[in-house]
This record gives structure tokens, sequence and C-alpha cells, in this order.
């Protein structure tokens, strides 16, 4: 269980630097939304992922380690990503899916820190992880009814104008 431990702090380490810079990337998507409900759901966010910053700083102590970040090259990757498509100004639809990629990575080390966890017995870990795996599924699921909603009707509206006002595209 030793090395199951140490791999468990390693990916504690990796998720803290995962958080943090997510919180540093969160703004810059509020900023780049255009629909309210998306600037809404992005700064809603990161009030979420502040408190679960807070609570890994707690699985730290339950662990006996000081709270500190290992580079989450993953997670440096996917906001490049985003940043990107900011800059190219690609829109809500490329920042969602954006956003959901971030949403996914979490879920899965969540997960897996979730049963980590549970086998080295420490409960109170497991369950603050799990309070902040079921935030991250929640984002994600609102992340895909904005898509589902806002964001799809809105681009369908746009390729109808644009049918109505170039006949040659239909």
């Amino acid at each position: 269980m030793s090395n199951l431990r140490e791999t468990f702090i390693n990916e504690l380490r990796d998720l803290y630097d995962a958080e943090k810079q997510i919180t540093k990337a969160l703004p810059k998507m509020a900023k780049a939304a255009e629909h309210e409900e998306l600037k809404q759901a992005f700064e809603m966010h990161l009030e979420e992922t502040q408190g679960q910053i807070q609570r890994l700083e707690q699985v730290f102590k339950i662990f006996g380690e000081t709270p500190k970040g290992k580079k989450c090259k993953a997670m440096e990757g996917l906001i490049e990503e985003a940043k990107e498509l900011i800059e190219d100004e690609e829109g809500d639809a490329a920042l969602i899916c954006a956003a959901q990629k971030v949403e996914h990575y979490e879920i899965a080390s969540y997960g897996s820190l979730v049963a980590w966890a549970d086998l080295l017995e420490e409960d109170d870990a497991r369950e603050l992880l799990e309070e902040t795996l079921s935030e991250e599924e929640q984002a994600d699921e609102k992340l895909t009814e904005i898509a589902e909603s806002s964001i799809n009707a809105a681009q369908s509206e746009e390729e109808e104008k644009e049918e109505h006002t170039n006949p040659r595209r239909r």
C-alpha cells in the first residue's frame, strides 16, 4: 500500500496544480464567452474551484503532507487549447468543448483519487474528494445543457439567416 500512497500523493499534487491553473483560465474564458449563461457558468465554477483547492489542502493534511503542486502538463495543454480558441474567436461552442475536456480530465483524476482513498481507508479524504467529483460532474452536465439549449439554438438561427440572405446555399 505504500506505493499506492505515493501514487495518491503524486496525483494529488498534479490535481492541486491543475486546479490552480484552472483558476487563472476561467476568468479569461468567462470574458470571452458571448452568452450570459455561459459567462455565469464559468464564474460560478471559478468559485467552486477555489473551494475545491481548499478541499485538496484538507486532503493533504489528512495524509500529513504539505499542500504543493506538481506541474500538471495535461491541464497546461488543455488550457493552451482554450487560449487558442479564444485568440481565434472560435465562439461559445468551442469554449464549451474546451471546458468539457477540462472537466473530463478532472472527473477521471478525482475518480481515481476517490477509489484510492477508499483502498487506503482514508474515509475523510474520500468524502472530500467525492464532494469535488460530484461538483465536476455537475459542471460538465451544466455545460452540456448550455450547449444543447442556447448555444446550438443560436448557431441554428445564424445558419437560417444566412440561408435566407444567400439563396445559393440551399
